[in-house]
């Protein structure tokens, strides 16, 4: 099979399955948007002369069905000896249409093509997650509005501290995860931006229309400069990586928080027989393996955006075939998050939260603030009130008083659930995620 840039040199076969091998399998996450580019990129070579009309329909009309029987239906496959989802589309064109197959090339490279793929399937996965984490956030709310009344002990330096509540903490991670969001946002702004027409990284002398097709594929702007595009790839996922990242952390901190919660020493929570396993030796336990391997794989994802950036460090500008590892590391980490991210939210929604833990009287020094503050409002100094109870805790003689009257913002009595979930809103609709989405069906159907 002939390489898109063959001269008539076979390749040793050997550093041919070292260059390419990976790309075969990896390059299937990217045909629905390479179709999609290239249905982009002849539409505006049509519009600047480079394309007939009857070329263009016919090389469209093919691209979408390239879509519909074999994309759409999961049977798209990279053949033996062609190198990736370029290579096998245009072969596909070729076959089908002879000559005109082989104009879909003008004014591209490979290299802007990949850029532009790549920016479409992040776009989009960055759509797809927002709905994943969106379905969390909810089960999150639900939790807290549901146990807002039910207390917890709240610790810091893990020695008990002041009362919290299993509203405050279902609430917490929701909020926490409403700021990751932020991360998305940069994330989603920087790939959101065309990279189409850069080619090679220094342009074309081609007239393209690069404006025309970001309006086509919904980019919210150009990345203009053609060296500075050919600059954000490994950029672009890199951040997108960092976004994972924080999410990753928070996520990885609420497992923690459950399998420490759900043991002996605490008896906060109980957790959904299925979702535990046993022992082979003691037959009493069950563990909660799932949450470890979630904050297992968590934990290892935040280790991505450093592994790309290390793939980055030391290359000068232009496009190098290290790049290509980029994707090695990238794609499998975006399954795994999000296969991650589906199991946590069944095994969130099986947690059942245990109340009365704070009548138990290891936990009546939780108090102690709130007697502070109880003298405080009758009028004693707060240096005095401090030293007063602190006193009875030394001698032996403390004994709370267990009313809690918390009821500013953000505190045991007033969770402000209805404005973290106003806060979640306005930062996805400040995304525009349906804008891209919109183009590329439109590109795909019409």
């Amino acid at each position: 099979m002939k390489k898109l840039w063959d001269k008539g040199k076979p390749l040793n076969q050997l550093i041919e399955k070292f260059t390419t091998e990976m790309d075969r399998s990896l390059d299937l996450e990217l045909v629905k948007w390479d179709i999609a580019g290239s249905i982009a990129h002849i539409t505006m070579l049509e519009k600047i002369g480079l394309l007939s009309n009857s070329d263009w329909k016919a090389l469209k009309e093919e691209l979408i069905k390239i879509y519909n029987e074999q994309v759409l239906t999961d049977s798209f496959v990279i053949e033996s000896g062609v190198e990736d989802v370029h290579s096998q589309v245009e072969m596909i064109l070729t076959n089908r249409l002879g000559d005109v197959g082989k104009k879909i090339h003008s004014g591209r490279s490979r290299n802007d093509q990949v850029l532009l793929d790549t920016r479409l399937y992040l776009r989009d996965e960055i759509r797809e997650i927002t709905i994943i984490l969106g379905e969390v956030f909810s089960l999150l709310i639900k939790k807290s509005n549901e146990n807002k009344d039910v207390l917890l002990p709240g610790y810091t330096h893990l020695q008990v501290a002041m009362p919290s509540s299993f509203g405050l903490w279902f609430g917490a991670w929701a909020e926490c995860l409403c700021d990751d969001l932020l991360l998305f946002k940069a994330a989603y702004d920087m790939t959101d931006q065309n990279p189409l027409g850069s080619a090679a990284g220094y342009g074309s002398s081609f007239p393209l229309d690069r404006t025309f097709t970001t309006e086509l594929m919904g980019f919210n702007t150009l990345s203009y400069n053609v060296v500075n595009a050919q600059l954000g790839r490994g950029k672009t996922e890199r951040t997108f990586a960092v976004a994972l990242a924080g999410v990753a952390s928070t996520c990885s901190r609420m497992m923690m928080d459950v399998c420490l919660y759900n043991s002996q020493n605490f008896q906060f929570l109980d957790l959904p027989e299925d979702f535990t396993t046993g022992s082979s030796i003691m037959p009493h336990k069950k563990n909660p393996d799932v949450f470890e391997i979630l904050r297992g794989r968590f934990n290892k994802l935040q280790n991505l955006p450093n592994t790309i950036n290390q793939v980055l460090n030391n290359l000068p500008s232009g496009y190098h075939r290290d790049l290509q590892v980029v994707k090695e590391e990238l794609f499998p980490a975006i399954s795994e998050f999000r296969e991650s991210l589906e199991v946590l939210l069944m095994a969130l929604d099986g947690i059942k939260v245990k109340k009365g833990l704070l009548d138990d009287p290891k936990y009546q020094l939780l108090f102690t603030v709130e007697n502070v503050n109880t003298l405080v409002k009758n009028g004693v100094p707060f240096r005095d009130a401090y030293k007063q109870i602190g006193m009875e805790v030394e001698n032996g003689t403390y004994q709370p008083e267990r009313e809690i009257n918390h009821t500013h913002e953000g505190s045991i009595g007033n969770l402000c659930n209805d404005q973290i979930s106003l806060k979640w809103n306005k930062r996805v609709a400040d995304l525009h995620l349906e804008k891209g989405k919109n183009a590329i069906d439109n590109l795909l159907t019409n």
